[in-house]
């Protein structure tokens, strides 16, 4: 294996848009770190500018998304970002967003793998500290009969399978190499997904208050009532999603395995490997 060199982006980038949760307005900027930082958020809106290490230890909700809380400010729905961070190898970033949310832009993470792009990714001269798979870790919710793993493996796999009873769904499956160019093409454009009668409910909930059809897949008892980018495109943004959560227990080398799991075990998972390396 060869030892690789942490990075950060050649420059500062900039997005601005609404949440999806909160559908509060959001201008996100993306800024070059120092070596050792990691992904940092920072909160522009709050007095001193607290930030929020994007770590597993910060996790303190998974209801529909993940929230990182740190200094007593948190940020939500922070995996599709994280996620293109992950795929595309950033080690050290600042992410300051005057919201605690970062914008939908896509609903999925495309745009966020274009405004990378537009950044340019400069190589910082240390080497990375990636983690390094050399056991087996796992997380079981055996009543819902849902698991997510990871063994080792020399590189970054994925392996994914949904479960929706649905009968536009049902079981879908899809195992990828995560490369930059592989994720561009194959998972960065997976959306999320939400049941037409579901959204009524989360919106009084105080949650999806920004999506659209344009962000989001929806369906109802009969029909899709947008598009869709991919056939399976839900198992596809499954795996955008655990991408994102494990970038919170480092930048993973190995192989991860899933059957219907979320946020909550793929963070609970993150937290497993980041205290083995304690």
């Amino acid at each position: 294996m060869l030892l690789q060199e942490q990075t950060t982006l050649a420059a500062a980038v900039s997005y601005t848009g609404i949440g999806l949760h909160s559908g509060r307005d959001v201008h996100m900027r993306l800024a070059p770190a120092p070596v050792g930082t990691g992904i940092v958020f920072v909160r522009t809106d709050v007095a001193g500018r607290p930030t929020i290490r994007a770590t597993a230890d910060h996790v303190t909700s998974t209801l529909r998304a993940t929230t990182l809380e740190e200094h007593g400010v948190r940020v939500f729905t922070v995996e599709h970002l994280m996620s293109a961070l992950h795929a595309r190898r950033i080690d050290n970033c600042y992410v300051e967003l005057d919201s605690e949310e970062p914008p939908v832009a896509d609903g999925a993470s495309l745009a966020f793998c274009r405004l990378i792009g537009e950044a340019g990714v400069e190589a910082q001269g240390a080497p990375r500290e990636e983690i390094v798979i050399d056991k087996v870790y796992r997380i079981d919710d055996d009543v819902r009969q849902r698991f997510v793993m990871v063994v080792p493996y020399d590189g970054f796999r994925v392996s994914f399978t949904s479960v929706n009873p649905h009968k536009l769904i049902g079981i879908q499956y899809e195992n990828f190499e995560i490369t930059p160019e592989t994720y561009e093409k194959e998972i960065a454009p997976a959306r999320t997904i939400a049941y037409e009668e579901e959204i009524k409910k989360l919106r009084a909930m105080g949650l999806g208050l920004g999506g659209t059809l344009e962000t989001v897949i929806v369906y109802n008892d009969e029909r899709w009532l947008n598009p869709l980018h991919y056939e399976d495109e839900l198992v596809r943004h499954k795996i955008l999603d655990v991408i994102g959560d494990l970038r919170l227990a480092g930048m993973i080398r190995g192989h991860v395995i899933a059957a219907a799991s979320g946020h909550a075990l793929n963070t609970a998972l993150a937290k497993r490997i980041l205290a083995a390396r304690r």
